[in-house]
């Protein structure tokens, strides 16, 4: 539970907003370089973008078009970088581009993308590219459609299966460098006195308690709160006035849905990134813990960044495109297992197409605009967000007067970090496969890393932990304990679509809801009444943002 009080009674050097990979990045390394740190998200850690994404760890083939080659050298660095420091959650990722005559992107403009790609991750443990003429990509791609093809190029990217989790461990992370992180703290007023942010005013979204963090002389805030970045900038209340506007707008959302299907009849066995033949977009195709993940879209979004949610004209526009690449899949709307959607917190550019926008992120001084002690992030990408986090922090320092210690991340392993061949996970095969299958022991080893052992070692003391939650999962009951008692989980939600995968890999965990619930009453005390309230508010929950309306409206 959040002691409010707590944070009343304390100072700190930063005040982070915002609980996704950004912010997540920043308190971790702000901690680990001696600031006090205090983190504040309004909803659970990873609930916003972090969730959302494609789950991919890449260079931005495609920003290179823009000429974003700093932007895409940058993120094939930290691309590097995440292999060595949490390589138990980023895994080397094959991904192939079918090439089309008809398309916007010839064979030739894609050839010399690769070999810029591969110039730019000169210093990469990847394999580089190759070009596939049209024979030899017929003869690997049989199924995919073959008017107008060219041929193809194959390269490696990276993928983040489970992309909630590398936000959880930076946050865990955070935390036991002695950084204060809450969740489901809403941030409702940033009080500004003179030039300065004096102190916040914050409410614990479960109790509706109420508290002030008095800010000292010295404390910078930063805004990393992703698409909600002008609501906070809105909630500043200068000099004991009403809040009002702080400026001009920061973030131009664009919204990105995804859906997720199980195999098909010619799924491609790597990744795919294609052009849709409707607008020419760039989507992917890729294989995703047995499953496969489609996406995204990319529109303007206006609406409650609260809930979002695929609309019926994204996910048909999605099937349409896959079955157009993959004329034999057929896929309908009968064939979308799961939906995802959120909104991309790029800088606001009106005149421009969504799919235009800089990717590029900015460390927003809100100096110009009469406070100094205030900085907001606009944009960020999922596989920059260290890099984001050793720029804060050195931005922080230069707010304070003082010389910034050397940054640790680059070299600093997550929490959970282990590879394949470590003796933790022969040692853990040894003393527990008489009871949990070998299979879910690889599971837990491929979710938490290092820290499977401390799950497999809750069923030592409870045997009924090392049971399945579902027999067609390899996940066990030990993983909702923990993620309650060691992984900051507040609500079903949070165990079932960021601790786990649940959600999104078995009817939307719907049918999952009476086992958890039991394990949570027995072994966290969880009241009826607490396992009732939750259970509603999970049916909202994937009824508001995850099932797609058209089968809502069958069901009704």
């Amino acid at each position: 539970m959040n002691n409010l009080q707590n944070i009343s009674n304390n100072t700190y050097d930063l005040v982070v907003i915002g609980g996704g990979i950004n912010g997540a990045g920043a308190a971790r390394d702000a901690a680990l370089r001696g600031l006090k740190t205090l983190l504040i998200e309004k909803n659970d850690f990873s609930s916003g973008s972090t969730s959302w994404s494609t789950r991919l760890i890449h260079g931005g083939l495609r920003y290179l078009e823009s000429f974003e080659f700093e932007l895409v050298r940058e993120s094939l660095r930290e691309r590097e970088i995440l292999l060595h420091i949490a390589p138990h959650l980023v895994k080397p990722l094959l991904l192939t581009i079918p090439i089309y005559s008809d398309r916007s992107r010839p064979y030739r403009k894609i050839q010399a993308g690769m070999v810029l790609y591969d110039i730019l991750s000169f210093d990469k443990t990847l394999l580089s590219h190759r070009m596939l003429p049209k024979r030899k990509f017929q003869l690997l791609f049989p199924d995919l459609d073959f008017e107008e093809l060219r041929g193809g190029a194959q390269y490696y990217d990276c993928q983040v299966a489970y992309a909630e989790r590398l936000c959880l461990e930076n946050i865990l992370a955070a935390q036991a460098a002695g950084a204060t992180v809450l969740n489901y703290v809403k941030v409702k007023q940033l009080h500004q006195q003179n030039n300065r942010i004096v102190a916040l005013t914050c409410s614990d979204c479960f109790t509706g308690e109420e508290v002030t963090v008095k800010l000292n002389s010295r404390t910078v805030v930063v805004n990393m709160s992703g698409p909600w970045v002008d609501q906070i900038l809105d909630s500043i209340t200068p000099d004991g006035s009403t809040p009002s506007s702080s400026g001009s707008k920061k973030i131009g959302a664009t919204k990105g849905s995804h859906i997720i299907v199980d195999p098909f009849v010619g799924a491609p066995m790597t990744a795919l990134y294609v052009e849709a033949k409707t607008d020419g977009r760039p989507f992917f195709i890729v294989p995703w813990l047995g499953k496969y993940l489609i996406g995204t879209t990319d529109k303007r979004f206006h609406d409650n960044l609260d809930q979002i949610k695929a609309d019926n004209s994204e996910i048909d526009y999605l099937l349409t495109e896959i079955n157009r690449i993959i004329p034999i899949a057929r896929l309908s709307r009968q064939d979308v297992k799961f939906t995802y959607s959120g909104v991309r917190p790029l800088p606001w550019e009106e005149s421009k197409q969504p799919g235009k926008i800089t990717r590029k992120h900015i460390l927003y001084d809100h100096t110009k605009e009469g406070i100094v002690n205030l900085i907001s992030l606009i944009g960020g990408k999922l596989t920059t967000y260290r890099q984001v986090g050793e720029e804060i922090v050195d931005a922080v320092y230069r707010k304070l007067g003082s010389q910034a210690p050397v940054c640790p991340t680059k070299q600093k392993p997550l929490p959970g970090a282990i590879l394949p061949n470590d003796p933790r996970l022969k040692k853990a095969l040894d003393d527990y496969s008489d009871v949990i299958p070998p299979t879910s022991i690889h599971h837990l080893f491929s979710i938490y890393g290092a820290k499977a052992v401390e799950v497999l070692a809750l069923t030592d003391k409870s045997s009924d932990l090392a049971e399945a939650i579902a027999p067609e999962l390899p996940d066990i009951k030990a993983q909702i304990v923990y993620a309650v008692n060691s992984e900051l989980a507040r609500t079903l939600v949070d165990i079932a679509r960021r601790r786990t995968s649940l959600a999104m890999l078995s009817h939307y965990g719907l049918d999952l809801l009476p086992v958890m619930t039991e394990i949570l009453a027995k072994h966290c005390g969880w009241s009826t009444q607490d396992c009732d309230r939750q259970i509603k508010d999970y049916h909202t929950y994937i009824q508001q943002n995850c099932i797609p309306d058209y089968e809502l409206s069958e069901q009704s």
